[in-house]
């Protein structure tokens, strides 16, 4: 299992991904796609932009939560 702090910087990697929406995430919505963000997309820690895009581009292999997320922010 990961640290808390892993798992704190996971979550602020997802809100960050989702960031360039118009409106920004919710907690729920992190957490929705904490896992997701860390298992698809962990080498883009700390690039907003190219967090989103690759969650877009795992959308089919998101898990329904985060792939309701991503969609909901233009994804």
């Amino acid at each position: 299992m990961k640290s808390l702090p892993a798992a704190v910087l996971v979550l602020t990697l997802a809100a960050g991904s989702l960031a360039q929406a118009q409106s920004g995430p919710s907690p729920q919505e992190q957490m929705a796609c904490r896992s997701d963000a860390g298992k698809f997309c962990a080498e883009h820690i700390g690039k907003p932009p190219q967090m989103n895009a690759c969650l877009r581009a795992n959308k089919a292999k998101l898990s329904d939560g985060c792939r309701k997320v991503v969609e909901s922010h233009g994804g």
